[in-house]
């Protein structure tokens, strides 16, 4: 399969063309891309991931873009499936209907509603419920689960023919795929032509500064093309006749923002929540260049804390694992140097068990496999379940096993607690 990249110019927010470089990154692989041997997963092509500021309205995102066919075709992430996902999304469809009293039989729309786990609690209070998702053979399941799904891109068009098929949309949501969109002012776009004059739009998406204050650099990879701040955010909703009223952080994904957003001039009026968030961005300098660049040197240095750590395990010649074949293996193991490291990957996705990684060419078991091949150091590359993981394979851990913490900062577990890195 060809896959076409470009590089775009300008700022996907402002369309300023003051974008400066202010991490640089190992170029990966695409993520949940898998291959039947080892040779072919190794051969994959890589692609940038490097981040970039605007300096016009601070928003920061990667340039360069992978054709979206490439990236959503053989897509094989479930939310439903994905660790507290599901309770989390319950949570949310609760709070939102407390919160903004949708009419009962109304409309709500998810855009990447990927299985549809947002969706099913708004069936089952009797919502009518439409999902779009680009990944079609995700959107085939959900449909024929029972959550209509549009296989597509969200754009313009789309939403003009769904408010003409299906009337006014009082909920929009887009959860976890607000940073997945190049042309997010179309799409934005899209959201305000599709909303009922008193609808809300809510979203979800990792936060800016909890991506540097946690490292989370394993949130990084091709599909996030944006890291959203409030400052940024609310400047480019104003330009496309949208408010945004109220923000709130949360834990999930360590660390994530859900805004709810109304047709500029609503009736809803803006919650101190929106003020509070832009005063401490202020205070942080998160529009600053500065303060990327410091935490580009942190990534720097956490990498060849890694890459010392890698050496030392070679010179002992001990085994090394994986844990997890995740979205952010690849991002983990280009910028914290573990390629060649890491023997074997467990996991229990039936999709992915006795495939390849992309990008290295590593095996992927069940598991299983974990106490039985016993690897001296298992690394954790599913990073936004550590602690679970940690938890859930006392066995491993009892028989001498050691599991490698890699998010905020890399640190090794034994049957007794944290084990000093020695490096």
């Amino acid at each position: 399969m060809s896959i076409s990249v470009i590089h775009r110019e300008t700022c996907r927010l402002c369309d300023s063309r003051s974008v400066e470089l202010v991490v640089k990154l190992e170029p990966i692989p695409l993520s949940e891309s898998y291959a039947s041997d080892s040779a072919t997963g190794a051969s994959a092509p890589r692609f940038p991931v490097d981040l970039y500021m605007c300096s016009e309205c601070g928003h920061v995102q990667q340039l360069d873009i992978v054709d979206s066919k490439s990236l959503w075709e053989n897509y094989t992430y479930y939310s439903g499936e994905a660790k507290g996902m599901p309770e989390h999304f319950e949570k949310v469809a609760a709070n939102i209907r407390d919160t903004y009293q949708p009419s009962g039989g109304s409309l709500v729309v998810d855009v990447g509603s990927n299985d549809g786990a947002l969706l099913r609690p708004f069936k089952r209070a009797g919502h009518r419920v439409l999902g779009i998702d680009p990944a079609t053979a995700i959107a085939r399941m959900a449909s024929e689960s029972g959550i209509e799904t549009i296989p597509e891109l969200m754009s313009l068009e789309l939403a003009q023919k769904i408010r003409g098929e299906h009337g006014a949309a009082e909920v929009v949501c887009m959860f976890n795929a607000f940073a997945h969109a190049d042309n997010l002012g179309e799409v934005v776009d899209a959201i305000r032509a599709l909303l009922a004059p008193d609808g809300v739009f809510i979203f979800e998406c990792q936060y800016l500064l909890d991506i540097i204050d946690g490292m989370l650099i394993a949130s990084i990879f091709h599909e996030h093309m944006s890291h959203h701040s409030g400052k940024a955010l609310v400047r480019f909703l104003d330009r496309h006749g949208l408010e945004l009223m109220k923000v709130e952080r949360v834990a999930i994904q360590h660390g994530s923002l859900i805004g709810s957003v109304q047709l500029k001039g609503g009736k809803r009026s803006v919650d101190a929540s929106v003020g509070e968030l832009l005063a401490l961005e202020t205070k942080r300098g998160l529009d600053k260049l500065a303060t990327l660049r410091e935490f580009a040197a942190r990534v720097y240095a956490q990498r060849d804390r890694m890459a010392a750590l890698v050496k030392k395990w070679k010179q002992e010649n001990v085994s090394v694992a994986g844990y997890g074949a995740a979205r952010s293996g690849p991002t983990l193991i280009s910028q914290l140097g573990l390629g060649g490291a890491i023997e074997f990957i467990v996991d229990d996705h039936p999709q992915k068990v006795n495939k390849y990684s992309s990008g290295d060419g590593i095996q992927i078991v069940p598991i299983s496999e974990l106490c039985r091949r016993m690897p001296k150091y298992t690394v954790i590359l599913a990073w936004v379940h550590s602690a679970k993981i940690i938890e859930s394979n006392k066995e491993y851990l009892e028989k001498g096993g050691h599991f490698v913490v890699l998010c905020p900062e890399t640190r090794v577990v034994g049957i007794e607690g944290e084990v000093s890195l020695n490096v």
